[in-house]
């Protein structure tokens, strides 16, 4: 991944946290930002994961990513096995894989017996392990943790210590910030501290390598190393024994070399380990046979066929609005809108009224009812587990679009259902029989428009254009109003079509305000799926 003039500022006039900023990440590579409080650090991090979107500069080349915020917020109605399911979805992985890895996981980390405990009741420590273990699950090209270790016990670190070196080891590059600056001493591949807007290169500390280990090991004819070996270590060969070899490296490599040479194609064979007491002495020969096709990189951990596929976009989006539909489920927080349009409609509709009448009536009430579900979709996920659920804002608020404008569409075809039954198909004199195939596919083409046009006052009416409660459930409120009474309002033309149609008995057809409700819908979906990747 290459940055290349990057700069980030929140607000129009904001001052610059980052700028002019140039950085390559090559794979196989464990990257260390260093800095003071308050430079930047989680700002870069969030640049690189595709949370956040730069000011200006350009970032290209991002691959699969993971993240792990400095936050993470447990108040999540799942519990932890089911909560790493999900996110294995939104990473592309099919739900018993993502299921099987999650608890792979919480088993590595000492959490397994909390895989059934809602996260709302987790310690801080096993809220943590959580927020690893969503990360590593899908074993990501690019890894970036922000103060990951912080609130993990001894062992839990150790474990994510060996994870890290295992997924550079396996070709990814790892980015990452801690407050300890011996941890992962010796194994960071690189090292930059930010200071001054950008970033500059810090060279390495011969006093920070650590202990060296020796791994001797023997491989079969031409005994080609693998390329690329993890740590970069010194090599030295028999003559009257080519196919075996002494490799030096640091503590920190070791893991990941040992990995490497054993999941080389064909594999080496381990016959010695011994640690060194003091630095490996210089002069050491490099081996310089070149690699064989058949000596490729290890694998990609245990699921090499899933670590190389790809997830698309659809297939990601798809996934997070099932996460999001789950979490408005759980929350019971769509039982109010629920009651509210249910309410409604026992006042407004009476069994033997006029069928038109009654289905522009429904189709109205399920306007501020749409914008009411958007507006809790948009808001009810804390923005540090969106960011981590979705790998980005947009792609998180369009998914919460979706959602919130799904239950809607399903909550409007139950009420136009419910008008069908209990309506009388005549005009509104009852002089004139109205065809009743015909009413219904107008009814539901109102209540589409009423739930298209909803879902824009909602996405407008939330974050990220309104973050304030209040203002943004006043601005709910009166948008959902002038929606309904505005003229050149689509939802406001198809049900005006409706009641129009019930004095003559004549169905018309709101072809296009339904055109117009599409255009504003998606309008408005993709103006705060911008601002989102802007702002949050």
């Amino acid at each position: 991944m290459i940055l290349r003039g990057v700069g980030r500022r929140y607000g129009l006039r904001g001052p610059w946290v980052l700028r002019g900023l140039d950085l390559d990440l090559p794979a196989h590579t464990l990257v260390r930002i260093e800095g003071a409080n308050g430079a930047g650090k989680s700002t870069l991090l969030r640049l690189l994961a595709g949370i956040d979107a730069p000011t200006e500069g350009r970032v290209t080349g991002r691959p699969r990513t993971a993240y792990v915020p400095e936050r993470f917020p447990a108040a999540l109605p799942f519990t932890a096995a089911g909560y790493l399911t999900h996110v294995g979805r939104v990473h592309g992985l099919p739900a018993a894989e993502a299921a099987a890895r999650g608890q792979e996981w919480l088993a590595c980390f000492g959490a397994a017996g909390y895989a059934r405990t809602p996260l709302a009741e987790l310690s801080k420590g096993t809220s943590q392990k959580v927020a690893v273990a969503q990360a590593l699950l899908a074993e990501p090209e690019l890894l970036v943790l922000d103060e990951a270790w912080t609130g993990l016990d001894t062992a839990a670190r150790g474990e994510l210590d060996r994870a890290v070196a295992e997924r550079a080891a396996d070709g990814a590059t790892v980015v990452f910030v801690d407050h300890d600056p011996r941890r992962l001493a010796g194994a960071a591949g690189l090292a930059y501290r930010l200071e001054g807007h950008t970033l500059t290169p810090v060279p390495a500390s011969p006093g920070d390598d650590g202990p060296y280990v020796r791994i001797e090991a023997a491989g079969s004819p031409p005994a080609a190393l693998p390329p690329e070996l993890p740590g970069a270590p010194a090599v030295e060969r028999d003559a009257r024994h080519p196919a075996t070899v002494r490799l030096t490296t640091t503590a920190a490599h070791s893991d990941p070399l040992l990995h490497a040479l054993l999941t080389a194609r064909p594999p080496w064979h381990i016959t010695g380990l011994s640690q060194l007491p003091a630095p490996v002495p210089g002069g050491a020969a490099v081996d310089a046979t070149p690699a064989s096709p058949a000596a490729s990189a290890p694998e990609a951990g245990p699921y090499p066929e899933a670590a190389s596929r790809p997830a698309g976009a659809g297939r990601r989006t798809a996934a997070a609005t099932r996460y999001q539909a789950a979490l408005l489920a759980r929350s019971q927080r769509w039982l109010a809108p629920l009651l509210l349009y249910a309410a409604v409609l026992g006042i407004g509709v009476r069994a033997g009224q006029p069928l038109l009448d009654s289905l522009g009536y429904a189709a109205a009430a399920l306007l501020p009812v749409t914008a009411w579900l958007v507006r809790l979709c948009v808001t009810q996920e804390p923005p540090a587990a969106r960011t981590v659920t979705a790998a980005g804002p947009s792609r998180a608020h369009c998914a919460s679009l979706i959602a919130g404008l799904g239950c809607a569409l399903a909550l409007g075809g139950a009420g136009t259902g419910i008008v069908l039954l209990v309506g009388e198909p005549v005009s509104t004199d009852h002089t004139v029989a109205v065809p009743l195939l015909s009413a219904a596919l107008a009814g539901l083409l109102a209540a589409g428009c009423s739930t298209l046009v909803g879902a824009a006052v909602g996405a407008l009416c939330a974050r990220p254009v309104l973050h304030r409660h209040g203002w943004s459930l006043a601005a709910t409120v009166l948008g959902s109003l002038l929606a309904l009474v505005t003229g050149g309002s689509p939802a406001r033309a198809a049900v005006t079509d409706l009641v129009t149609g019930s004095l003559t008995g004549t169905v018309r057809m709101p072809l296009l305000p339904a055109a117009g409700a599409v255009v504003v819908a998606a309008g408005a979906a993709a103006l705060t799926a911008r601002l989102a990747a802007l702002r949050e």
